[in-house]
């Protein structure tokens, strides 16, 4: 027994011997393939982190952008897109009014397919001319990058690194369509997990359950129809039968932006890690609010009427009446 104990003792001064000599960890090679708009400001301030902790980071992006600009703490790396500035800024930004038309369900969902198609079709040639620029996939080849961080909701960022055999870390909220189980093999069960745009919480009658089943299959066309061509892309570039979610289960780890404070509870899988509260580090105290006491009698005669006419309960009726005098800060 006291030879054992002798043995592991040894062992344990060793290892820390071992671990005291060992020259520090070297900074891994980190190729960031980002979605445009808030998706990359989200993964920017993770990328920054890694150059501060001494991974050297190279942000790939089309030489066409509105948000994906050179820093200090990464390299940036542009590949020739077909576009110019003024064609993909109006891409971008144009048509914002649809989103606040009042129009009929079907309207807006036919409207929605058009659209989704057309964007899909945008990035996807931006991804095709990207993944056809042989200089360039011979210059990032030979980088020898350790790992791609890139946001699946552009499933380019996979494809290129299952292209270049380099492991893949993805940054995102969520997929649409189920993508995200679907890509991690985890178990999805419609009697208690709401589906999106159902308005279902965790605790459904029958009825929300069978519309929980129902309601993501329209969805599920508009996302096959219109990501139909990163498939066709990914087949072309592998050689091999390929579909969009043999694309995006190329990941290691997935990283989401949530928690199960704000998201309903669902299985996870052993790669999954919920980071939400990451893009709050710089915390700001909240300004002052405050209303004129013409506002406050509007807003006491609204709640008063909601309340007789039961469209709002006594409890929040009360609630709403204690809270609102600390709103006052005279007339404005």
């Amino acid at each position: 027994m006291a030879t054992g104990f002798q043995f592991s003792l040894w062992v344990l001064l060793g290892l820390l011997l071992f671990f005291s000599i060992r020259p520090g960890a070297e900074g891994g090679k980190v190729l960031v393939v980002p979605m445009e708009g808030s998706h990359w400001l989200s993964m920017r301030k993770v990328v920054q982190e890694l150059s501060a902790r001494g991974h050297q980071a190279v942000v790939l992006a089309p030489d066409v952008s509105v948000y994906m600009k050179g820093a200090d703490f990464f390299t940036l790396r542009t590949y020739a897109t077909a576009y110019t500035q003024e064609e993909y800024h109006q891409f971008m930004m144009g048509h914002p009014e649809m989103f606040f038309e009042e129009m009929h369900f079907l309207k807006i969902y036919f409207k929605t397919i058009t659209m989704t198609k057309r964007v899909s079709m945008f990035f996807e040639k931006s991804c095709a001319e990207l993944l056809h620029n042989k200089e360039l996939i011979r210059s990032l080849n030979a980088s020898s990058f350790d790992v791609v961080l890139t946001d699946p909701i552009y499933p380019c960022g996979s494809l290129l690194a299952e292209y270049l055999s380099v492991p893949a870390v993805y940054f995102l909220r969520f997929l649409p369509c189920d993508w995200d189980f679907e890509g991690t093999q985890s178990p999805n069960p419609s009697s208690y997990i709401p589906r999106m745009l159902t308005r279902n919480s965790d605790h459904m009658t029958f009825l929300q359950r069978v519309k929980n089943i129902l309601y993501p299959l329209t969805l599920k066309y508009i996302c096959d129809y219109s990501l139909s061509p990163y498939a066709s892309l990914a087949s072309e570039i592998l050689q091999r039968e390929m579909s969009l979610v043999d694309v995006l289960s190329y990941a290691s780890v997935w990283l989401f932006r949530g928690d199960f404070v704000m998201d309903y509870p669902r299985p996870i899988m052993p790669n999954m890690v919920f980071i939400g509260g990451i893009n709050c580090a710089h915390r700001k105290p909240l300004s002052q609010v405050c209303m004129g006491s013409r506002w406050s009698s509007f807003f006491k005669n609204f709640l008063s009427s909601a309340y007789m006419s039961k469209n709002l309960s006594k409890d929040a009726y009360l609630s709403f009446s204690l809270i609102l005098p600390h709103f006052l800060c005279g007339d404005k």
